[in-house]
């Protein structure tokens, strides 16, 4: 039977050509801390391919840094110009080459599930998704760019998503076997 290590590091990314947040926390078993956030900032390059270089050159240099085990990448959402979203595409799919090559695992979440597995809401602002990550991580977010906290949020969303904090604790499909297995609980 293979027993993994409980102790490991989870790469959060926000995917963008002209800035794109990480975030990398520590997991170990059910806890997990920040370790280090950030941005990158493509959008200083005039031309897209250099902007792909130069995301994809950042994030191998922070996996070489940081060893994650897994990376977690926010995908693209429905954006009403067809060209931002062939570019944001571009930028993902760069960032999840650049774990690849290196051996990282990738999960993708939507932006929906990730504002979901932090506040509860699925349509909650960056703003607010900040605020909770702050009460979550007990750290002030205030001053970091949004991108960086929406990487950690993707992070975090992973973590709760691959079922780090339920280890040993039964799962529920649905409310009703819930409560068949806890009567004191009401519906």
């Amino acid at each position: 039977m293979k027993t993994e290590d409980s102790s490991y590091r989870l790469l959060g990314v926000d995917p963008g050509t002209n800035i794109l947040g990480y975030a990398i926390l520590d997991i170990n078993g059910r806890k997990m801390a920040l370790c280090d956030m950030g941005v990158i900032y493509p959008g200083k390059f005039n031309t897209h391919q250099e902007k792909l270089q130069h995301i994809f050159e950042r994030l191998q240099s922070i996996v070489d840094i940081y060893q994650p085990r897994e990376m977690a990448i926010e995908a693209p959402f429905y954006a009403k110009n067809p060209q931002s979203m062939l570019k944001l595409g571009r930028a993902q799919g760069v960032a999840i080459a650049a774990a690849m090559t290196k051996g990282v695992g990738i999960t993708e979440y939507s932006p929906r599930k990730i504002k979901q597995s932090v506040t509860g809401k699925g349509n909650a602002s960056k703003e607010q998704v900040a605020a909770m990550l702050g009460n979550i991580l007990k750290f002030n977010m205030d001053d970091y760019y949004l991108d960086a906290t929406d990487a950690l949020a993707t992070a975090v969303c992973h973590f709760y998503q691959s079922g780090s904090v339920l280890k040993g604790k039964k799962r529920y499909s649905d409310w009703s076997s819930f409560l068949k297995d806890n009567p004191g609980r009401k519906a």
